[in-house]
């Protein structure tokens, strides 16, 4: 079973102060390398975490175990072994119902959007991410939270 990782909160590549929390599940690990490239500045300058999954069973087991900081968005690929992001989303709804879960699949027909809205997620964004679409969806939520 993959380890996830805690928030090193007091961290100095958090910054002492970082209270607001993204939690990635996918179960490829190029995933993480990828959002810790594209959001490089803000994690360093602490304006939020980001801590990654690499199953469904992981992301719960972190939804439930995470203190001291506030989830502020969950984003989830659809296509992982095991538990699959659609039935990660409403058992995360369910743990979490004030926390938004955008949905991230390569596959982005009427169907699969259809299923991933009418579970709760906020949206869905498709492969290769736009990261600039998503940057806005993080940008929001930070707002909100401030």
């Amino acid at each position: 079973m993959p380890v996830f990782r805690f928030p090193q909160l007091a961290s100095p590549s958090f910054g002492s102060n970082v209270k607001l929390l993204i939690l990635v599940v996918d179960d490829e690990p190029d995933v993480e390398i990828l959002f810790r490239q594209q959001f490089r500045r803000d994690l360093r300058s602490g304006r939020f975490a980001m801590e990654f999954a690499q199953s469904g069973e992981a992301a719960l087991q972190h939804i439930d175990d995470v203190t001291g900081v506030s989830i502020i968005l969950i984003l989830s690929d659809i296509n992982m072994p095991g538990m699959t992001g659609l039935e990660l989303l409403p058992k995360a709804k369910a743990d979490r119902p004030d926390v938004p879960v955008i949905m991230i699949t390569a596959y982005g027909d009427a169907e699969t959007k259809h299923k991933a809205l009418a579970a709760g997620a906020e949206t869905l964004l498709t492969k290769p991410i736009d990261f600039g679409v998503l940057r806005g969806e993080i940008d929001a939520r930070v707002e909100r939270a401030a």
